[in-house]
This record gives structure tokens, sequence and C-alpha cells, in this order.
């Protein structure tokens, strides 16, 4: 019979072989793994590349309507001068002391009737028809004088 410790020592060498056989390394050939990073170095170069091109539209879009807006400041500069203008020489116009001048020149008279010929029926004659121009032409011996409108 043997005693356990012999039975021990020679189980031991069984076990560390089996042990050594598991335990052997084997070369295996390396995985890729650049391949993984080229579609994401892509993505982010895409990206980028689109950001910058938007980018670029954007300002030159802004640059655009800057200029159409400067443009439109000037004309609208512009068309502010020329309504004062206007409204000035309207203002001299309208000049009661202009006005008048202007009725004396052309020989009008401030009545406070407005039939040309100042009678009852409005008939025509020559002084009438000298004093205003519309009324020359419509005057004739027994006819009415009718104002352009």
């Amino acid at each position: 019979m043997s005693t356990p410790a012999l039975q021990l020592r020679s189980r031991v060498p069984r076990i560390a072989e089996a042990a050594v056989e598991r335990a052997r390394l084997t070369v295996v050939p390396r995985r890729r793994t650049s391949a993984a990073r080229m579609p994401f170095v892509m993505l982010v170069s895409l990206v980028l590349l689109l950001g910058v091109i938007g980018l670029l539209l954007f300002n030159t879009s802004m640059q655009q309507a800057a200029f159409a807006t400067t443009a439109l400041e000037q004309q609208a500069t512009t068309l502010s001068a020329r309504e004062q203008a206007l409204q000035m020489e309207l203002d001299v116009l309208r000049d009661p002391q202009h006005v008048a001048e202007r009725a004396q020149r052309w020989a009008w008279s401030s009545r406070a009737d407005p039939r040309p010929c100042g009678s009852r029926t409005a008939r025509c004659s020559a002084s009438s028809a000298l004093r205003l121009p519309w009324a020359r032409s419509a005057c004739r011996p027994g006819r009415q004088a009718s104002r352009p409108s």
C-alpha cells in the first residue's frame, strides 16, 4: 500500500504537465483596429467641412443683406430729402402772399361771387372773358360759361 504522500508526489507532476499544456501561448494574428477608426475620422472631417462651408455661405448672405440695407438706407435718405424739398416748395406755393401776387399777375379778382360775370344769370360778357382765361372759349353772347372740372 502506498502512502498518501507517495500518491501525492506522483500526481503533482501530472497536474503540472496538464497546467503547462493549458498555459502554453500560441501566436495569433493581430487584429486590424485602423479599419474601425477610418469611418469615424471621415465622419468628423465631413462634419467639419460642411460646417465651414455653411459658415461661408451664411457670411456671404449676411454681407449681401448688409449691402442691400445700405442701398435702401441711401435711397430712403434721398427720398426724404426730396420729400422735404417738395414740401418746402408746396409751402411757398400755398403762401397767401404768393397766391395774391399770382392773382394780380393773372388779373384775377377776389370776389365772393364765384360766377364769372358777377350777374345773377351768369351770362358772359367781354370783360369776364378777358379776366378769366377758361371763360374765353365758352363765352359767346347768350351762352352761360361753365368752369372746367
